[in-house]
């Protein structure tokens, strides 16, 4: 019997044990048990959760909501699907090629994707964001009432710029990003982090104002504080403003972890882990990350398409486990992750699924 094989059966052993202490959290039927779906590095192992979901078309994201519901960006069936955490489709949303998703505290879904529009009898398509009053409907999204935050009127002048993610504070503030191929104008460039917050009108209502962009951000910066082609923004479940992006330009640091400082001395955003410093900040680390999700701990997960991998990092930076770079091809180009309640969502992009992992250090 091959090394492998014998150190899989003695640790998943060990999870079946555990798995049935916990008989009233997991339905054993539920684990897949086959060689392929359990990845093992160092002490940790990572069982698949079966059913797979399909019937996706390169879904680009995947997020667990608040209520917690889980939505699927399913990009090229150009919908929003919304799942219970059994997989049971409780609703879909017509939207043209969602590639991002996020959601506040009043429970408005926030979607990055695309609209056609007329001008002078030519038919344009143009990237937007969405953001849809799922609580108005008691969350039926057929329904749900949808505003268009972006692009603004000056935009349609700027056809290529593409809006890549959007991440919620704990005050319903939040940055959207930004990317495109104009990056010489120093007030306006495509790559951009722009700044919304909830402004209230003399009716007691709320609106979404722009006020901004995020400063010191170098729209085509190969190091640290970059916004080199942002995919992706992820903030905390804190009262801060802390965030982590990820990058597909020509960069060194792909991930970057941004700390928020308010102080007599300054005001912003600056690294929160420093170039070289721990392994999410190795120079060439990543290839093209495309997605990131945090849990209650602060541990980063990162999604890396180009190396068809999982990436885990605590929040000082070391990598504690990784699957699908010690040659498992589990992932085809991964776009999204998610984590909620020990559950790992992947939004399985090049194989047009969905798939769920239980980590055995969180049993």
């Amino acid at each position: 019997m091959k090394l492998r094989k014998i150190i899989y059966l003695i640790v998943f052993s060990v999870v079946v044990t555990i798995i049935y202490s916990c008989a009233d959290k997991f339905d054993l039927n539920d684990i897949n048990t086959g060689d392929d779906d359990v990845n093992i590095e160092g002490d940790t192992v990572y069982v698949q959760i079966k059913p797979v979901w399909e019937g996706y078309n390169n879904p680009r994201d995947v997020m667990v909501g608040r209520e917690p519901f889980i939505y699927v960006a399913d990009t090229d069936n150009d919908r929003i699907v919304v799942l219970n955490l059994d997989g049971q489709i409780l609703g879909t949303r017509s939207i043209k090629k969602p590639i991002a998703l996020a959601q506040d505290y009043r429970l408005n879904l926030f979607v990055c994707a695309q609209f056609d529009t007329v001008i002078n009898s030519q038919t344009q398509t143009y990237n937007a964001v969405y953001k849809l009053d799922l609580a108005a409907v008691t969350h039926q999204i057929e329904i749900a009432p949808i505003k268009r935050i972006l692009p603004r009127l000056s935009d349609f002048a700027q056809p290529q710029r593409e809006y890549t993610g959007v991440c919620v504070f704990y005050d319903n503030s939040y940055l959207i990003s930004r990317k495109g191929p104009n990056n010489t104008n120093i007030i306006d460039p495509d790559n951009s982090v722009l700044i919304f917050v909830q402004k209230r009108l003399s009716d007691g209502t709320t609106t979404d104002s722009l006020v901004g962009r995020v400063s010191l951000l170098d729209p085509t910066g190969s190091g640290t504080m970059s916004a080199n082609q942002i995919s992706s923004l992820t903030s905390y479940n804190s009262r801060n403003y802390n965030l982590t992006l990820t990058l597909t330009g020509e960069n060194s640091f792909k991930v970057q972890p941004l700390e928020f400082i308010n102080s007599p001395d300054f005001t912003g955003y600056r690294i929160a882990i420093e170039a070289n410093s721990a392994d999410l900040m190795i120079p060439g680390k990543f290839l093209n990350p495309e997605g990131s999700a945090l849990d209650n701990s602060g541990n980063i997960f990162i999604a890396d398409a180009g190396k068809d991998s999982i990436y885990k990092f605590n929040s000082f930076g070391d990598e504690l486990e990784s699957f699908g770079v010690f040659g498992n091809d589990k992932f085809n180009q991964p776009n999204g992750v998610a984590f909620f309640n020990k559950t790992l969502y992947v939004a399985d992009t090049g194989n047009n699924r969905i798939l769920r992992f239980i980590l055995s250090t969180e049993l």
